[in-house]
């Protein structure tokens, strides 16, 4: 990368550095909606949220051991809970299912939800005032996995809380800390 390839990414706001990782990770999901189809929809809540636990703590163990033995690195990981999040909060609102989605749909889904993510952060960054730009990486995988042991938490009591936000908010706080992770090692920041 060049130096004005280097400046001109600093100079990026918080809202077009998500943007970024959005193409990002849009991306990635069209691909492997091409290669899979949209097989993830039997997979029940539970089930993806399980899948983002293996990726999470497979974060951890690559940021504690330093180093890796498969080809997958922590950024390939991150993107992978973003997108079984926002599969999760697909199936949160359809039910799984055996039949396939039209991949059209499954994309209008897709894209709803993360911008639902996007305005979250929005809202949040703007009372935290960008907090999470010191924090550690590291910080987010943990705050991921302790958001997971909520949502297990939550779908043990059969999606009941007193006075606790449901399964979705909990999966959009991990698609947030997720998009920061990436922010912060597709940014240098």
């Amino acid at each position: 990368m060049t130096t004005i390839e280097q400046t001109q990414k600093s100079n990026m706001t918080t809202n077009e550095q998500y943007d970024s990782i959005i193409k990002i990770c849009t991306d990635i999901y069209t691909k492997k909606m091409k290669d899979y189809g949209t097989a993830w929809r039997i997979l029940r809540p539970t089930s993806l949220t399980d899948q983002i636990y293996i990726k999470a703590q497979r974060i951890r163990s690559i940021e504690e051991k330093g180093m890796s033995k498969i080809e997958d690195d922590i950024r390939s990981e991150f993107i992978g809970i973003v997108n079984y999040c926002i599969m999760g909060i697909i199936q949160l609102e359809l039910g799984p299912s055996d039949e396939a989605l039209d991949h059209d749909k499954a994309l209008e889904l897709y894209t709803r939800y993360f911008q639902e993510a996007k305005s979250l952060m929005e809202k949040k960054n703007h009372d935290y005032d960008e907090a999470w730009r010191s924090m550690r990486v590291s910080s987010y995988t943990d705050l991921i996995l302790m958001k997971i042991n909520r949502t297990k938490q939550i779908e043990d009591n059969k999606g009941k809380t007193i006075i606790s936000e449901g399964i979705d908010a909990n999966y959009y706080d991990m698609i947030n800390y997720s998009v920061f992770g990436l922010i912060k090692l597709e940014f240098g920041e």
